[in-house]
């Protein structure tokens, strides 16, 4: 699947959080030798990706020294992490505004299974005009999120509390629904979800 040269898409990976359930940063956590940030990274730069940039906010420094990116990659700063991930959405926005982007993927750090097939399914509803997609397994709502720039300001309009949730909830009639794979839902949030991730346990 290649995009539409037409369309600038930024992958925006959401590693800013605490972690404070895990106890540190879930960028640093490690799956078969790649750090959490450093395989989501990997799995939003596909074709039609023209860049993937890391937000992150807790331990910046730590993380930017510890994640094992590449040279090259492009990282930023969310200086509020505490407001929660609408706040590294926006700081993330502003970038991708920067870049010129005409879309973005938004994918939370704690979850490094996605597949590339279900990101260009993502790319490609984007590519068709979709203004939101989103990928589904098994009646579950995954990640990444695709949104286009013209829903950005209700991204950026949305209350704090609510997320970006607020907007998929208020505007149904914008979400284009693709096949997601069981990746795109396994969210790692607590040691056990950890430990079942790396088999630890069954």
């Amino acid at each position: 699947m290649i995009q539409s040269s037409a369309m600038t898409t930024v992958g925006l990976v959401l590693a800013a959080g605490e972690g404070r359930r895990i106890g540190g940063p879930k960028a640093l956590l490690d799956a078969w030798g790649q750090t959490f940030l450093a395989r989501v990274c990997a799995a939003l730069a596909r074709p039609g990706v023209a860049e993937v940039v890391a937000v992150v906010g807790h331990q910046a420094e730590r993380v930017i020294r510890e994640a094992r990116l590449p040279s090259d990659a492009r990282v930023v700063v969310n200086e509020r992490p505490d407001d929660g991930m609408l706040a590294s959405i926006w700081r993330g926005l502003d970038e991708a505004e920067r870049l010129g982007a005409d879309a973005v993927l938004l994918h939370p750090v704690d979850h490094p299974l996605v597949a590339s097939a279900t990101v260009d399914r993502v790319l490609e509803a984007l590519a068709s005009g979709a203004r939101i997609a989103v990928p589904s397994h098994e009646g579950r709502r995954g990640h990444p999120g695709g949104f286009a720039r013209e829903v950005w300001p209700a991204l950026r309009g949305a209350p704090i509390a609510r997320g970006a949730r607020a907007v998929l909830a208020d505007h149904p009639e914008w979400i284009v629904h693709v096949e997601g794979d069981a990746g795109c839902v396994a969210g790692i949030d607590t040691p056990a979800d950890y430990a079942r991730l790396i088999g630890a346990l069954p």
